[in-house]
């Protein structure tokens, strides 16, 4: 094929798949379930026709698209809102990954008629979920779920992919090998977490030294050399015989709550990076999906995603949450949303190249606990929040005409904050306040408008002011904001 048509193709796919993302936030369907659709539409047998059937190929993206969602899911992650729900989150993206990987595996001994290793691969292929699955069918919907559900499963999600494919991987290894029993897998095991855990960190702190002394003289190199940090990140971890994906996520995890020259721009670039990563890696695996070999599964599929979500993941997050003070309402909402998302569909690649016999089967029945899970699960998520009473409105981030970037150099930052009704501010002009000396109004907002401020404009209650200070000066403004009026 021509490299124009390759081109054309690849514009295309790109294009629609970018512009169907519309329909998730409008009607709640969850993107990734869009995002296949695509890929199969393009295949073989979809309206495309374009034949694509290399599962080394799909698996090489699959693991470089990976690489660079997990590096910016640890990269957006609010570290003051993760560091609470560490340990639970932890249990479940380790324990919890290994009971659910247990429980799927004997159901499919029994319904498939795997051997035990077969089922305990499949079992482990289908472990791990995708947060950002649920968070985009919520988003649609214009709510957001209670503290602390929402890191939890941010986190869960982020860090639970290692444990999946250190799992598929070991199993994957026992079924090719002769006289390798399971008890193997422990010291390996702790080399290949505490290796990528090590890497990871140390890799950080190296990333965050080297870009603070990095004079490049032009912005845009920043994101650049960021990508060949991440790369040599996952590449190291797995010479030393660790973890490359948790190795990844931890570095982005650490580099989220660092401070860095340019730190705004990268993080940008690697979020729309991500979404190219995904579009990718969803579009090849739907061109790699064959709909007539699926159809002779749908019924044992269903089944078997049946069990994954009303056994498998509930019993899991119940026993690991078990020693946690959480509300039952809590555990029973996470139990719910552990959609399957991209990292199954990639891992069931992974016995094509290890030559399984069962490889083709497992591929399918992957492929439709993916789309299963997405689609009962993700639209059911919005009427289960708010009957388990778990919902909460989705707050309004607000886009500013003004960009700031906090740095080590100059100790201050830039916060919006809403004026109460019964503020004693209300009715003053800006002149006439007791604003501390480093404190500044940068900005207000008013009626869905910007307004830049002067001494003489009257405060009004509702206002959004964006405001310039340190941390102190910022809650003696605060506490100014927060004083009533005198006359109630």
């Amino acid at each position: 094929m021509p490299i124009e048509n390759i081109l054309l193709w690849v514009a295309i796919l790109i294009f629609v798949s970018v512009v169907s993302s519309k329909l998730s936030d409008k009607f709640g369907i969850p993107i990734l379930l869009l995002f296949l659709t695509i890929g199969m539409l393009a295949g073989s047998e979809g309206i495309g026709g374009i034949y694509f059937d290399n599962a080394k190929l799909a698996k090489s993206i699959g693991v470089v698209a990976l690489i660079f969602i997990i590096f910016s899911g640890g990269l957006d992650t609010n570290w003051n809102d993760t560091r609470s729900v560490i340990l639970p989150g932890a249990v479940l993206s380790t324990v919890g990954v290994l009971m659910t990987a247990i429980f799927t595996g004997f159901f499919a001994v029994y319904i498939l008629k795997f051997s035990l290793l077969e089922g305990m691969l499949l079992g482990s292929i289908v472990s791990s979920t995708d947060a950002p699955a649920v968070f985009s069918v919520l988003r649609s919907k214009r709510i957001s779920l209670k503290q602390p559900l929402k890191p939890l499963l941010e986190f869960e999600s982020g860090s639970n992919d290692p444990m999946a494919i250190f799992l598929t991987a070991g199993f994957i290894s026992i079924l090719s090998a002769e006289n390798m029993k399971i008890t193997a897998l422990i010291p390996r095991f702790m080399l290949d977490m505490s290796v990528g855990a090590l890497i990871g960190y140390l890799m950080a702190r190296f990333i965050v030294f080297f870009i603070n002394r990095l004079k490049l003289g032009y912005e845009g190199l920043y994101p650049v050399i960021m990508i060949s940090f991440v790369l040599l990140t996952y590449v190291i971890a797995v010479f030393l015989k660790g973890n490359g994906i948790l190795a990844v996520y931890i570095a982005g995890l650490m580099l989220g709550k660092a401070k860095f020259p340019n730190k705004k721009i990268i993080v940008k670039f690697h979020d729309g990076l991500a979404w190219l990563a995904q579009i990718v890696m969803f579009i090849i695996l739907g061109l790699l999906v064959f709909p007539s070999h699926i159809t002779p599964l749908i019924e044992t599929g269903f089944l078997l995603t049946f069990l994954l979500m009303v056994v498998a993941r509930p019993v899991s997050v119940l026993l690991c949450l078990l020693p946690f003070n959480i509300d039952m309402r809590k555990k029973l909402m996470v139990a719910w949303v552990g959609l399957r998302g991209s990292v199954p569909i990639i891992l069931a690649t992974f016995p094509f190249m290890a030559g399984i016999p069962q490889a083709d089967t497992i591929f399918n029945i992957v492929f439709l606990i993916v789309i299963a899970s997405v689609f009962i699960q993700g639209t059911s998520i919005p009427a289960l929040s708010k009957i388990l009473k778990q919902d909460v409105p989705l707050a309004n981030k607000m886009n500013y005409p003004i960009e700031f970037e906090k740095t080590a150099a100059f100790d201050a930052e830039m916060i919006d904050v809403i004026v109460p009704f019964d503020s004693e501010v209300v009715g003053k002009r800006i002149s006439d306040l007791d604003i501390p000396e480093k404190c500044l109004i940068m900005l207000i907002s008013r009626a869905g408008k910007f307004v830049i401020p002067s001494g003489d404009m009257v405060i009004e209650s509702s206002d959004v002011l964006l405001v310039l200070a340190n941390t102190a000066d910022f809650l003696v403004f605060q506490q100014m904001l927060a004083r009533l009026k005198k006359d109630g």
